[in-house]
């Protein structure tokens, strides 16, 4: 069982290393790996404006992103729980699932035909951006929420906390969200990860101001071999950065 769970290990850490021994090579062709050693590839992506409009973009979309789903997820995921019918519940958590179902693609050609017209010539806007990671996010999270809700006693402590005189405001800020806290927090991670990395309706919907580091990488990969890998490696950097400040944003939402 221990070779098995090292040899899994190896396979996923073995890109990760390839990478950023690649990122600091001088050259890297027709060889397992590069050859001399430099820094020029991470200055000149630190040089170029545009991939550092880009990185403060994905991390401005990831943690409104992650704002957004909260506020929307928390509330949603306990009418479910509240609903009385059992049918309703199925048919709001299959609806809520549909993005899922659905490839970005799809949806980004949307977003276009509504958004480019006459009436809504919003394409390109931040805000969209934002609404389209949202929805693509939202279910991830609202299915954690909705799983640990109906694993947890809350119609009980509830109703005891209404039995002494707590309103609504009071049992769902003092008994709803401390008891989803960790849920939240896992939710929330991986609505950043998935924020930081969307590559599919970002690249369709994003506008020249606001593209995301994914889709300003995919220039890097028509460049040399050292400038790719480092700009992926940025990437990573910038997954851990969104992941670990939505972990933050979370725990203090549910505290």
């Amino acid at each position: 069982m221990r070779w098995i769970m090292a040899l899994y290990l190896t396979y996923l850490a073995a890109p990760i290393v390839l990478l950023l021994v690649g990122s600091f090579g001088e050259s890297w062709t027709n060889s397992l790996l590069p050859s001399g050693i430099t820094d020029r590839w991470y200055l000149e992506i630190w040089a170029d404006g545009t991939f550092r409009r880009a990185f403060s973009t994905s991390l401005i979309v990831c943690a409104a992103t992650c704002v957004a789903s909260v506020l929307i997820a928390v509330p949603f995921a306990y009418a479910i729980h509240r609903a009385a019918s059992r049918k309703v519940r199925a048919a709001v958590r299959l609806l809520y699932l549909l993005p899922v179902a659905a490839p970005p693609l799809v949806l980004g050609f949307g977003f276009i035909l509504v958004f480019s017209s006459e009436d809504l010539p919003f394409l390109g806007a931040s805000w969209l951006l934002i609404a389209g990671h949202v929805v693509l996010a939202l279910p991830y999270l609202m299915q954690v929420l909705v799983a640990d809700i109906r694993h947890l006693d809350l119609d009980t402590l509830e109703a005891a906390a209404e039995s002494l005189g707590a309103g609504f405001a009071a049992r769902f800020f003092h008994i709803v969200l401390p008891s989803l806290r960790h849920s939240l927090v896992a939710g929330v991670i991986m609505v950043a990860a998935f924020s930081i990395g969307e590559f599919q309706l970002t690249n369709l919907i994003a506008g020249f101001l606001t593209r995301t580091y994914p889709v300003v990488l995919l220039q890097a990969f028509y460049g040399a071999t050292g400038f790719a890998c480092a700009g992926t490696m940025v990437l990573l950097v910038l997954a851990v950065l969104g992941a670990t400040g939505s972990a933050v944003a979370g725990r203090v939402a549910a505290a």
